[in-house]
């Protein structure tokens, strides 16, 4: 799996050059493709093992989008790009699966922009990664990666006050209040697309499942899974030239992790997940879940929030309410 350390270092050189919010900017239509392969044995068993998912038959459903994602920062850190990728930081993802997917499966991935919206904070952009088989449409992805930049206050969903990166980051940033914007939506279990409000709602608290003790090189490990290392992820120096105080977690890491600890993990078909606070490494977390979706605390903050929908009959955690959720 390619990983992202050159795109980095050309984004560094090309960033300084790109001034966000500018009138009547747009997105390249460019499309970035990835031929068909099955999953590389060896990376997914790594990738498997960090993240804590036991099914061996079944692909676990965010592992298209980390194959996805050194293509996705290609584009960000192309010169036609209209947003500086130094900076940019991952806010909300949604993942569909249209039908069970297996680690011999060859998929096709492509990788695109889908649009520019305002924001309170910038402007963000909806990336879309979309896998199929044998010209199927199989799996979908959609993540806002925010550009923080001063606006006049009159963009669409509030935002988290968040510290640079290097790069195109799932990482959270730091928010404005203790749990940051985002609260429960309800919606219908059968279109998970709800449109919430994000600042209307405050999150529920969730009943507390697991905790989890996170070491202090769980970022190194799971760049070296993943392929994503940014180096806000890696060590606390790294980490303290952007402007956090010691290395966090991987945004990404935090959703696989709740989904590997979800009953039927194999069976959850939508995800949306907001990414609301930073985990500092090391750290002790609580997973929490309920009906009405499932939650990433800390001793003081709430990092994740989200929702799922399962293909099992019957009631479905996270298929009444969302929790956090933008659309």
């Amino acid at each position: 799996m390619p990983h992202t350390n050159m795109t980095l270092v050309r984004a560094a050189v090309t960033s300084p050059f790109k001034k966000a919010g500018r009138p009547g900017a747009t997105v390249p239509t460019d499309r970035a493709v990835l031929p068909a392969a099955p999953a590389v044995p060896g990376r997914l068993a790594s990738y498997r093992r960090i993240c804590g998912f036991s099914e061996p038959d079944t692909l676990p459903l965010t592992y298209p989008h980390v194959l996805g994602f050194p293509p996705a920062m290609r584009l960000m850190a192309a010169r036609r790009f209209p947003l500086p990728v130094v900076g940019l930081v991952h806010t909300w993802i949604e993942i569909t699966r249209h039908r069970v997917l297996r680690p011999t499966d060859r998929l096709e991935l492509t990788v695109y922009a889908d649009g520019l919206a305002p924001h309170r904070r910038g402007t963000e952009v909806t990336m879309v990664t979309e896998a199929r088989l044998a010209g199927e449409l199989v799996w979908e992805s959609r993540s806002g990666y925010l550009s923080r930049h001063a606006t006049d206050g009159a963009g669409g969903d509030d935002a988290t006050d968040r510290p640079s990166g290097t790069g195109a980051t799932d990482a959270p940033g730091r928010p404005e209040t203790a749990d940051g914007p985002g609260g429960p939506e309800t919606a219908d279990a059968h279109d998970p697309s709800p449109s919430p409000t994000p600042d209307t709602y405050p999150a529920p608290e969730l009943p507390a499942v697991a905790e989890w003790r996170l070491p202090g090189d769980l970022g190194r490990r799971y760049g070296a899974a993943s392929g994503d290392r940014n180096p806000i992820h890696l060590y606390p120096l790294t980490a303290r030239l952007f402007g956090f105080p010691r290395a966090i977690a991987h945004g990404m890491w935090t959703v696989a992790r709740c989904l590997a600890e979800s009953p039927r993990p194999d069976e959850v078909r939508w995800v949306r997940a907001d990414f609301r606070a930073p985990v500092l490494l090391p750290a002790t977390v609580t997973y929490a879940a309920g009906p009405t979706g499932f939650q990433l605390r800390g001793a003081d903050r709430v990092h994740l929030t989200g929702r799922t929908v399962t293909d099992a009959p019957g009631p479905q955690a996270g298929s009444a309410a969302a929790t956090g959720g933008r659309s």
